[in-house]
């Protein structure tokens, strides 16, 4: 369990820890000259850790990189001074923070006369009186003399016994993705550069292959201590430290994160759910503020979603746009200062890292956020199935949350969502789905009955222009494999569609088509076939169009028609070398095929132009299959 202390200064929040564990946590020459502590300091027992902040009103920012992370709140208050700024400060900060188990040490009794104990101890009553700490229990105790030490020492090792969820820790748990959040680095001889810092989630062991982010280095852990003592592994809600290979203390500064390199995620404005203090003036819309959040401290702006203010002592959405990238998951918990710094105003906790750039304050946005408060997982997914026709994409939903695989797969069995690949619909929206693709097909055979069909890419756009096209292949597989879809050639058409050559045009198609066969892969022009039969070159042109239409051959490139058996076989030449190389190039489709290589270029170009290969600088790469072409 990590115990943070919190109070005001020269309380004997250090000499109290220093009587729990025997160790001193100033470590600096002038926390020792000044008799007060500067910086965050740390302490072990077996089953405790300490976190020990300063309580000058000044230090806020270090007691704010300590804080976050905490599972319980050891509130430090002297008997003879009894409740002071800074405590009060803290116990906000606390409250902000989430974390509602805690204690209270009574210090100095020996300096307060009873009636001086008596009256703090009221003061304190009142002071706890409707926080989440209003029943906690307050022990008496001299840290000097040892009095009341061995009392709260066993009450803090019960508590720890007892299960804690991660205070302020975001979502996920050991089984999610790995995340540290940095707040000391230094160098130690044999073991290179150091970091500490509170486990937000997952798990980590010797050898792991991490990042240090946002500056995006790779690290690899050498050693690890878990509570100050030597581990081979170590999880979420641990004080860690970690020796690692690939940087420098020169790379590390407080607040950045060690994760896994799946949540690496750096981003400058996230979506929140912000609560201003009842004793400060209402936070209005593009206030300018310091925001901490894990051991970072960053200037930024609050954006009100759909208010103009929020009250003293009320809550509501907030968009934050930070100076900088900083390293957030959806559940961490912030604090929010003034512009100066002097000041706590409010806090809160990040619903969404990937927030929408328009419409941010629709009713829909809102509702998404209220779902996204929730912190059941399914409750925000559900949502955005219903909202969004077009899927959810689910690798984008699991980092926000730091969802592992079978948590994730839980959830989308639990809500019956139709999945496909990385996308979810709800059931409803594909059954939809699929009556649009119906519908558009049946409006396009009415709009242009001489049609054989429509194309595969062409009908994607007229049922949902924003569905991935693996999406419409699984949508479209079900009707075909019913036999509610028909396809001939590249063409898609209801089954009772039908749209037959004139005798006339079959006629002479099969007078002019066995010059394309004869050179299948270069065939000739419309002038050259033209010239070569006699045959008018316009009534050539006309009726390759026309022949094009039902699918028996295809415009490659200018009054350049291939068969659709000449076509098909190509597009499995272009699958086959993406299999081998990963792209297809004009000289290696040219090796192929024969031919020379500006017709191989011709019929790149083709295949990227309807969508069966994209252009990736001189390469193309597959996208469709070759069943489009009716291979």
């Amino acid at each position: 369990m990590i115990i943070g202390t919190a109070g005001h200064i020269d309380h004997g929040k250090t000499t109290l820890v220093k009587a729990l564990t025997g160790v001193d946590c100033d470590r600096l020459k002038e926390e020792k000259a000044r008799g007060i502590t500067v910086d965050l300091g740390y302490a072990y027992t077996p089953t405790l850790g300490f976190i020990d902040v300063p309580g000058h009103e000044k230090l806020i920012h270090n007691m704010l990189a300590g804080a976050t992370g905490i599972d319980f709140a050891l509130l430090v208050i002297a008997a003879d001074d009894g409740p002071m700024p800074q405590t009060r400060e803290h116990l906000e900060i606390i409250e902000l923070l989430g974390i509602k188990r805690g204690a209270v040490a009574l210090t100095k009794i020996d300096n307060a006369s009873p009636e001086c104990r008596h009256q703090a101890i009221s003061e304190i009553a009142e002071l706890l009186a409707d926080t989440a700490l209003t029943a906690a229990p307050v022990f008496q105790v001299a840290a000097t003399s040892g009095k009341g030490i061995t009392e709260l020492r066993a009450y803090l090792e019960e508590q720890s016994n007892l299960p804690s969820p991660a205070s302020g820790r975001g979502a996920g748990g050991e089984g999610s993705n790995f995340r540290l959040a940095i707040d000391r680095c230094f160098t130690l001889s044999g073991a290179g550069t150091v970091v500490t810092g509170t486990a937000f989630a997952g798990s980590v062991k010797a050898g792991d292959q991490l990042l240090l982010s946002p500056p995006n280095k790779p690290v690899r852990v050498r050693s690890l201590r878990v509570q100050d003592a030597p581990a081979e592994s170590g999880h979420a809600g641990q004080r860690i430290a970690l020796a690692l290979s690939g940087i420098e203390k020169a790379d590390v500064e407080r607040g950045m994160w060690i994760v896994a390199p799946a949540l690496h995620a750096p981003v400058r404005r996230f979506d929140a759910t912000i609560r201003v203090l009842s004793g400060q003036p209402a936070l209005k819309h593009w206030t300018q503020v310091h925001l901490h959040l894990g051991a970072e401290d960053v200037p930024a702006r609050v954006a009100l979603l759909g208010a103009t203010e929020i009250a003293p002592g009320s809550e509501h959405w907030a968009q934050i746009t930070l100076d900088r990238e900083i390293g957030t998951l959806a559940g961490d918990r912030f604090i929010l200062r003034d512009a100066s710094a002097r000041h706590t105003i409010g806090g809160g906790r990040v619903l969404d890292i990937f927030p929408p750039s328009r419409k941010k304050s629709s009713p829909e946005r809102l509702a998404m956020l209220a779902a996204l408060a929730d912190d059941n997982p399914a409750t925000a997914l559900q949502l955005a199935t219903e909202q969004q026709a077009a899927g959810v994409e689910l690798d984008t939903y699991a980092l926000n949350r730091n969802l592992d695989p079978a948590t994730l797969q839980a959830i989308t069995g639990q809500l019956s969502l139709k999945r496909v690949g990385n996308t979810a619909f709800s059931p409803d929206h594909w059954l939809a789905l699929e009556e649009k693709l119906l519908a558009a097909l049946a409006a396009e055979h009415e709009r242009a009955p001489d049609m054989p069909g429509v194309e595969r890419d062409r009908l994607r756009r007229l049922t949902l222009p924003t569905l991935s096209r693996p999406a419409f292949d699984a949508l479209l597989a079900a009707p075909l494999a019913s036999g509610r879809i028909a396809q001939t050639n590249a063409w898609l058409h209801l089954p009772e569609h039908r749209v037959q050559m004139a005798a006339s045009d079959r006629d002479l198609w099969q007078t002019l088509k066995p010059l394309l066969d004869a050179e299948p892969y270069g065939p000739p022009r419309v002038r050259d076939v033209a010239k070569a039969t006699g045959v008018g070159e316009d009534t050539v042109r006309a009726l390759f169009k026309r022949v094009a239409r039902i699918g028996e051959a295809y415009p490659v490139a200018h009054d350049h028609y291939f068969t659709a058996s000449a076509v098909a076989a190509l597009a499995r030449y272009v699958a086959t070398l993406n299999t081998e190389h990963g792209f297809a190039r004009a000289a290696n489709l040219r090796d192929q095929i024969g031919g020379g290589r500006k017709v191989a270029i011709h019929i790149l170009e083709f295949f990227d132009r309807i969508g069966y290969t994209r252009r990736v600088r001189d390469t193309h790469v597959l996208r469709g299959s070759p069943e489009q072409f009716g291979s």
